[in-house]
């Protein structure tokens, strides 16, 4: 009798555990094709909209790090540099 109420408290222990979880709204989600497009559609809306800023400002900062390095008139590599942003300049 006592190996009943345990297997029977265990049970309700799962049973609150995949409550809290939350389980039965995700599977209900995962059902729903419509609304799963769409959260994804915008998510990856999100995530490129957020690469093209982020490649952009990074884009500009390198630009400026490279126009402060040909203003130090390093021999070899401030000609080298100059150039690159000549041409970088040239096709904006």
């Amino acid at each position: 009798m006592s190996e009943n109420k345990e297997i029977e408290k265990r049970l309700e222990e799962l049973a609150n555990n995949l409550e809290k979880a939350k389980l039965n709204e995700y599977v209900d989600f995962v059902n729903n094709k419509k609304r799963l497009l769409y959260i994804n559609f915008l998510g990856g809306l999100a995530r490129g909209f957020g690469m093209a800023i982020g490649f952009t400002i990074l884009g500009a900062l390198a630009i400026y790090m490279l126009n402060k390095l040909i203003s130090w008139n390093i021999p070899l590599i401030g000609d080298f540099i100059a150039e690159i942003v000549r041409i970088v300049q040239e096709r904006l």
